[in-house]
């Protein structure tokens, strides 16, 4: 680590011997140019950086297996991670992400994730992005405090299955400083879904949106305190993500402006909507003995 303790930069990873191909890795919304070479994943670097790759050697060295290994940067100036093996809810989603025991072990997952990220302190310099600036008529953010850096882009693209399992974590490009209740809120919004079911998967349009967040919830095991913050917490990201959405789109560009253009903030505000309506029954399913 240089002395001024910022950290070390990634090394130059030491490619193998002979050409290999470059396979590209379609199933996100935002980061593009992500590819696999071999048995590895080379993925475009930014301001985010630094953070994954400190927090990722953070969850190395503490022996959690549910994430990717940083091997390093290569001739491109692409990171350098493991190639993770399994099976994602890629688009058209599958059946089985309507499974009750898959859900489970998304929660489990998370759990473990976020208690080998409670031990993680940044390095001195070091923190996640601060994006553009929120506009003045922004809905105040959830009051309660980070607890760790969270993974918070829970997608179904972004956990990979093993044996029907929920295995290992991808994509940390959008970790940052959250509270637990956040981050599970993150998981119930893409595998609850918490929105209209208008807007759900298929396979998720008529399930039992309540039953699934005490399923995600007890899996996870969250706290009596944070289950009655769920709410709450729910409805002012809703009343924010259409304004931050809506400034990435004009400040970003790319997979934001096309998310904004295919009509996500119109699904942002049928979430609002949803959750106005139908938010005492998930607040319910949380606290019921």
């Amino acid at each position: 680590m240089p002395t001024d303790g910022t950290p070390a930069p990634a090394a130059t990873y030491d490619e193998p011997a002979g050409p290999q191909p470059e396979i590209p890795l379609i199933g996100g919304d935002v980061t593009e140019g992500v590819v696999r070479v071999g048995d590895t994943v080379r993925r475009p670097t930014g301001a985010h950086t630094p953070l994954v790759h400190a927090l990722l050697r953070h969850l190395e060295d503490t022996g959690f297996a549910g994430a990717p290994r940083l091997l390093g940067i290569d001739a491109a100036g692409r990171e350098v991670l493991t190639y993770v093996t399994g099976e994602v809810a890629a688009r058209p989603r599958p059946a089985w992400i309507a499974d009750e025991d898959r859900l489970a072990s998304v929660g489990r997952l998370v759990r473990a994730y976020d208690d080998a990220a409670a031990g993680f302190t940044p390095p001195d310099g070091v923190r996640a992005p601060s994006g553009p600036t929120p506009p003045a008529e922004m809905p105040p953010a959830p009051p309660y405090p980070a607890e760790l850096i969270g993974h918070m882009d829970l997608t179904p693209d972004n956990i990979v299955f093993r044996d029907g399992e929920a295995a290992v974590l991808i994509d940390f490009d959008l970790a940052r400083p959250v509270s637990r209740v956040d981050e599970i809120h993150n998981a119930m919004l893409y595998w609850a879904p918490l929105g209209d079911p208008a807007d759900a998967d298929p396979p998720l349009r008529d399930v039992d949106v309540p039953r699934r967040c005490r399923v995600l919830a007890d899996a996870y095991g969250l706290s009596g305190t944070d289950r009655g913050r769920l709410l709450e917490v729910a409805v002012l990201r809703a009343r924010r993500a259409w304004f931050s959405m809506k400034r990435m789109a004009e400040t970003e560009g790319g997979g934001w402006a096309r998310m904004w253009h295919e009509g996500v903030g119109d699904r942002i505000k049928r979430r609002e909507a949803w959750l106005e309506r139908h938010g005492p029954s998930v607040e319910a399913a949380l606290t019921a003995p």
